[in-house]
């Protein structure tokens, strides 16, 4: 009997640790982008599912403009309390720092997870005469800057990918920046521009209104079967492409970090949450809080070293 005894009091004791702290309120979680973004679409499909691992429901702010600057100096300056949290995107989070764009510094966030990461695609609209992505090219080079491509800001993460076809494959475009990737799209679907870079969840849901050129890929993806990679083509042959993490403001307690981190992989194991990321094209992928530092460290070494050099 007292061993009895003594083992419920390990349980309850373990139990009492493992959730040492748990949110109190409502927590806020910052979306540096306009709803109806990838980023945003990504978040919401998530926090749906989340809201029950965590245990209090997951409200989406959402703070665009600036290329993601504004909500994520917001995030950086929220009180450190587990009540505020937010997505990061990468590498535009690393090179929005590099280029001095916001008040924050990579240290300025404590990692979680990473829940995202996607490859980026080139594309033209549905009306576009572009069939194949060397016709795009040929046509570039044969006219030098006149083929536009709208972008989700100055040297951020899709106008980064623009730069490395444009490099790589030895012609000269117009980059227009607009608000975010939402906007850059609808531009693109308008024929305000001839070309993008983006992923595949930012056009999950407009896929009949575009045609995928090429991916920036090793090898060619599960979901596009027929498209080519670029480096099949002769251009970039590395992968390229975005990940999108969750992370808090400097100076969150380690029981805080832990705490959320397995709430979200619990959430990201969820049966029910894997068929809704399927079904809204988000590439899942894992990754705990020492992981996810590392990637972000490595995204910023990117940005400092082989993005810079895109614009000397």
């Amino acid at each position: 009997m007292k061993k009895f005894i003594l083992a419920l009091l390990v349980v309850a004791l373990g139990v009492s640790c493992a959730f040492a702290w748990a949110p109190k309120k409502n927590v806020t979680v910052i979306v540096a982008y306009k709803a109806g973004s990838g980023t945003d679409n990504t978040a919401r499909v998530l926090s749906k599912y989340a809201t029950a691992t965590v245990g209090k429901t997951l409200v989406i702010n959402n703070l665009e403009g600036g290329s993601g600057s504004i909500g994520w100096t917001s995030l950086a300056m929220a009180r450190p309390d587990g009540h505020t949290i937010g997505f990061v995107n990468l590498p535009t989070l690393c090179s929005n720092i590099v280029e001095q764009l916001g008040d924050y510094k990579i240290d300025d966030f404590v990692p979680i997870c990473n829940h995202v990461n996607e490859t980026s695609l080139v594309m033209v609209g549905k009306d576009s005469p572009f069939n194949t992505l060397q016709e795009l090219v040929a046509f570039a080079k044969e006219n030098p800057g006149k083929l536009k491509a709208s972008t989700n800001g100055m040297k951020a993460s899709n106008h980064i990918g623009a730069e490395l076809l444009a490099k790589s494959a030895g012609f000269q475009y117009m980059a227009i920046p607009y608000g975010g990737t939402a906007d850059q799209l609808l531009a693109l679907r308008q024929g305000e521009v001839d070309f993008s870079v983006a992923k595949e969840a930012d056009i999950a849901a407009m896929m009949s209104e575009v045609k995928i050129l090429g991916v920036f890929s090793e090898t060619k993806l599960d979901t596009l079967p027929d498209v080519p990679t670029l480096g099949s083509m002769g251009y970039y042959d590395k992968w390229y492409g975005s990940a999108r993490a969750i992370v808090a403001p400097k100076g969150t307690k380690p029981e805080v970090i832990a705490f959320y981190e397995e709430a979200f992989k619990k959430a990201m194991e969820d049966p029910e949450y894997i068929a809704a990321a399927e079904k809204a094209g988000v590439t899942t992928l894992f990754m705990n809080a020492e992981d996810t530092g590392k990637m972000i460290q490595q995204q910023y070494e990117f940005c400092t070293d082989e993005v810079a050099k895109l614009w000397e």
